[in-house]
């Protein structure tokens, strides 16, 4: 009789164990491989005659909240039309669907009551007719003062609130139109405006002018909302810092004088140059900024400058407006802004790393996306004067702000979708190449719009509680570029790559993980830092490792990932239910810090395949997208179609 050995018997026990681990490797990649054609298929389906790919981008109910406001302000000088009476009641249909059982409303799905834009919607179903006594307002108001009343609100509630006489304008933060006069010195080019993100400028210019020459428009026997205001809390100014908050309140007081008392000369000066500033801006673009509460600020400044209702600026603004609108039969709602670019960016890209696009698909996006790109000189070149112009925006038409983000997303997407005309796709490429690199700030990483934009002094005025005064450097955006940059023929002896990567490696958290800036959150930064440190080839695997066992920690039990918006609040990660989105990001960057043999990558793999619906999408109700951290979120509801389909492509390539 042979005799087996103890080493013999564990040899054979470890030999049909890799053999079934190598089996069950198969089976999978042969399903990701299913799973992925149906990815792709679906996704061809949902691009346009055009080229592009464009899904809703959607938030919370304080943009429709926000519109009854609108169209009651605009009451001085309009009766109520019989089609905006129509949209108010749909509007609030819309708004009492999003109520939460406990009462108030939530800036993002499945997180709790948030005050601003509780009071908001309250504020607006009462301005729609709804009365006190009634069951929804009665619910809200007693959790809106369970959060802290009319008290607890941030600078622009109150300020929107104020337009109405809805809150005494002493306890509203002012913004002068003076703003746009003071200067800033060799040490910040362009004056203050510029140091503040462009989102930012493009919100309180227009509303500087509301706020100036707008008034106080009371409804007559309209409503109020004095039941909101928490009972024994005093109201005051917004605080952003101690230690400046004094400075800033005398500021603000000093603001409220020179309204009354000032020198007439300058406020007519500066109320001009704002006019021109935003009308300017208006040009090239599919509204100021082509985002919501800057086109909504331009509608109410330009009625309260006086501009008749058939004058070309005023409707052009409300034509960009009503364009955020999606109406349906017993309801609507409105979009913040569109994604066409970045969604048909993503959409080409992911179809080519996956080399399931057909050439007339990919060749359609090409030509598409080369026909947008940035060629107008714009708010940038106050801190890059001397850079040509190039790059695209996030939107169909926003010449003023083209993004860093997306361009170096379009740049990815153009490596595969290649258009008809390939000279002009060079010479294209080569012009956003050249802006790109040019966008770099002083630190090494890059922001969203502008370079170097990191004055933080500017976090402490009271108006600055939107949470995105500035627009600094991020991991996200910083491992994005440095992949393009890469893919494109840049090389860690590049400096302005080795710079990027001296940013990442500074920036890593404890935990291993990078904060994003614009996804949720701890996940979206550390996969894309992690694919930037990657292919810029950076040796230190001790970053991998750390950023690895992060994400392998925060892994669901059912083999997917989810973090909440809540992480931003705590400022770690929190977990919440599984997305794909968030899943096939984990998976991505495990990806990058080779990690693809590890138990969790292999579950998150097959909870992807295992989730994916019959007509090849995912479905997503969470919001994944970061608007402002703590303020305001949005549901990009095309991620759930392109980010698992480029995961499991990678996975099934293999």
């Amino acid at each position: 009789m042979r005799r087996v050995f103890p080493i013999q018997q564990e040899a054979a026990y470890v030999a049909q164990n890799l053999a079934q681990v190598v089996q069950s490797q198969r089976t999978t990649r042969r399903a990701a491989y299913g799973a992925t054609k149906r990815a792709a298929e679906s996704l061809v389906a949902l691009q346009t005659s055009e080229g592009y790919w464009c899904g809703e981008l959607l938030a919370d109910v304080s943009l429709e909240a926000d519109y009854i406001l609108l169209e009651r302000w605009l009451q001085r000088r309009t009766r109520p039309a019989p089609l905006a009476e129509v949209r108010i009641r749909k509007a609030c249909r819309r708004i009492c669907s999003q109520m939460l059982p406990s009462g108030g409303w939530p800036i993002y799905p499945g997180g709790p009551a948030d005050v601003n834009v509780s009071v908001k919607a309250y504020t607006a179903l009462k301005l729609a007719g709804y009365t006190a006594d009634n069951s929804i307002l009665k619910r809200a108001r007693d959790k809106i003062q369970a959060l802290g009343g009319l008290q607890a609100c941030n600078s622009y509630t109150r300020i929107n609130l104020s337009l109405l006489g809805l809150f005494p304008k002493k306890f509203a933060p002012t913004i002068p139109p003076e703003i746009i006069l003071l200067p800033g010195g060799n040490f910040y080019p362009g004056g203050v405006l510029y140091e503040m993100a462009s989102w930012t400028r493009a919100i309180i210019i227009p509303l500087s002018i509301v706020q100036s020459v707008g008034g106080v428009r009371t409804i007559a026997k309209g409503p109020d909302v004095e039941e909101l205001y928490a009972p024994g809390v005093k109201l005051s100014i917004p605080k952003r810092d101690h230690f400046l908050a004094l400075f800033f309140h005398q500021l603000d007081k000093f603001f409220k004088v020179w309204e009354r008392r000032g020198l007439r000369e300058v406020r007519i000066a500066a109320v001009r140059q704002a006019e021109r500033w935003m009308i300017e801006r208006c040009r090239n673009s599919d509204g100021l900024a082509a985002i919501y509460p800057s086109i909504m600020y331009t509608v109410m400044a330009l009625d309260a400058l006086d501009y008749p209702l058939d004058h070309p600026f005023a409707v052009e603004a409300r034509h960009q407006f009503d364009k955020l609108l999606t109406e349906k039969e017993d309801e609507l709602y409105f979009q913040p802004c569109f994604s066409p670019i970045w969604d048909t960016a993503y959409s080409s890209f992911v179809l080519g790393e996956s080399g399931l696009g057909n050439e007339q698909t990919m060749r359609k996006a090409g030509d598409w996306l080369l026909s947008k790109e940035v060629r107008h000189r714009g708010d940038w070149v106050t801190k890059r004067p001397h850079l040509p112009p190039s790059g695209w925006s996030f939107e169909f038409l926003n010449d003023h702000y083209p993004d860093i983000d997306d361009t170096a997303m379009v740049l990815l997407g153009l490596m595969h979708a290649r258009g008809s005309d390939p000279e002009k796709q060079a010479r294209v490429e080569g012009r956003a190449v050249t802006w790109l690199r040019g966008m770099q700030s002083r630190d090494g990483g890059y922001a969203a719009f502008d370079a170097d934009n990191d004055w933080n002094l500017l976090n402490s005025v009271p108006f600055s509680d939107h949470n995105a005064m500035l627009d600094p450097t991020c991991a996200d955006i910083t491992g994005r570029v440095l992949e393009c940059l890469v893919r494109r023929g840049g090389s860690l002896h590049d400096p302005s790559i080795w710079r990027g990567v001296r940013w990442l490696l500074r920036n890593q958290r404890e935990d291993g993980s990078w904060y994003g800036r614009w996804g949720v959150a701890y996940i979206y930064g550390t996969f894309l830092a992690l694919r930037g440190l990657q292919f810029a080839r950076c040796d230190e695997r001790r970053v991998f490792e750390k950023a690895a066992q992060f994400l392998i920690s925060t892994q669901n039990r059912d083999g997917g990932w989810g973090e909440s918006c809540a992480s931003y609040a705590e400022d770690q990660f929190v977990r919440c239910e599984s997305t794909p989105s968030q899943t096939a990001w984990a998976l991505l960057g495990l990806s990058a810090a080779e990690q693809t043999s590890t138990p969790a990558f292999q579950s998150g793999i097959r909870y992807l395949i295992e989730t994916q619906r019959e007509d090849g999408t995912w479905l997503e109700p969470l919001a994944t997208g970061t608007g402002f951290p703590n303020v305001f979120y949005l549901r990009y509801t095309m991620y759930a179609h392109y980010f698992p389909l480029w995961m499991l492509s990678v996975h099934a390539r293999k």
